[in-house]
Order: C-alpha cells, then structure tokens, then sequence
C-alpha cells in the first residue's frame, strides 16, 4: 500500500514521515510511505495525510501554488474514496471557511467553521500548546488501543466548529469543548499532532495505516 504525505511548503514533514515510517512497521502488511508534491505521486497514492502548521490561508495559498493538487486531491478522496487524514491545519482545511484573519474559504469537505478559542477567562491561554486528553463515546476502529482520555500534544489558537456533531468522533475540554477528531465517511482529521504525541500518536497512526474505510 502506498501513503501520500503531502508536502506543499507548511511544514517540517521530517517529524510526519518519521512517525509514520514508525507505525508502518508494526503493520503486517508491507506499506510505503512516500513525501509527495506533485499529482502524479498524489494520484498513484492509496492513502493520503494532510499536515499543516501555521496560518490557515497560508496553508490554502500553500495547496493551490501547486498545479492541479486540488482538483486531483478532490478526485481522490471524494470521488475515489480514497482514506484521507488532515492534521492540525490540515484537518482546519476541510471547512467551508476560516475566520483567521479575515475570511478563507476551505475545502469544504465537512461543513463547519474556523474560529478562535473562546477565551472564558484568565486561565484559557492561546495557543492551546501542550498535552490534552480527548474524549469520546464510541468504539471505533481508528480508536483502537487509545483509551479514553487518552493525551495528545495540541498547538493551535483556532478550531473547527463542524456543523453536524455526527462528524465528530473526539472532543477535547479547553474551557469549553474543541472538535479534536473529525470523522465523515473516509475523511478524518486530527487537531492533535499524531506525530509528536509518543506512544498514544504512533498507535493512532498505525490504526489509520489499517483502516478501511
């Protein structure tokens, strides 16, 4: 099996291949994990990790700088259903839109919106940097081995309100509850960092590695 890490300029992908690289040798089945940038590595994938650090528009203008990585990534997992993970900003990007600093239109994959952390009061700090534990009701494959309340390391100011709560496996409690796993058909995303949550991240890669949608 082939698993595409996208590379389109927004982040460290060294830490994203390492971590997967990790969690595909504990899979039975032989599985390649190729950095990609270009539709042709993108189209010849089986799976596909969207990771993103930074501004949410900067990380749009990021994805369309590259020719056709779009309309191809688009191909792939809506119309081929191909297994899809988002992380952080990657998982930000499956909105309609974001409200960071002005307005950016998303991918539109999950209905929802971008916005920042509500601040209750004084002890709500942003970003929101550092370990957090998630919460969820239902068992699910994705979930295997990841116990409930289980920590994750976050570092984001904003977050994913999605529009129907059926799409959203986890939460996390920050003042109020963060969206921290989204899941609709094949499309996942994360707004924890898989990669540099140690054992917890490596074992939830390993479950997306095996998933099948």
């Amino acid at each position: 099996m082939r698993v595409g890490i996208i590379d389109y300029g927004s982040v460290n992908i060294r830490s994203v291949f390492k971590s997967f690289e990790k969690a595909a040798s504990l899979v039975s089945s032989k599985i390649h994990i190729k950095v990609i940038d270009n539709i042709k590595e993108l189209n010849e994938s089986e799976k596909i990790v969207l990771p993103g650090v930074g501004a949410f528009a900067d990380c749009m203008k990021g994805l369309e700088k590259h020719s056709g990585l779009i309309e191809m990534l688009t191909k792939k997992v809506l119309e081929e259903n191909k297994a899809f993970l988002g992380i952080c900003v990657g998982m930000q990007l499956l909105a309609n839109y974001s409200k960071e600093y002005g307005h950016t239109d998303g991918l539109a994959w999950i209905d929802g919106e971008v916005t920042s952390i509500k601040t209750i009061d004084s002890s709500i700090k942003i970003p929101h940097m550092g370990w957090n534990s998630i919460s969820f009701d239902c068992a699910h494959p994705l979930l295997k081995e990841i116990k409930k309340n289980e920590d994750f390391y976050f570092v984001h100011s904003y977050q994913f309100n999605v529009k129907d709560n059926d799409f959203v496996l986890a939460k996390t409690r920050y003042g109020s509850d963060i969206t921290s796993i989204v899941l609709k058909n094949n499309i996942l995303g994360t707004q924890f960092h898989p990669e540099k949550s140690q054992i917890a991240g490596i074992q939830f890669i390993k479950n997306f590695l095996e998933w099948t949608p």
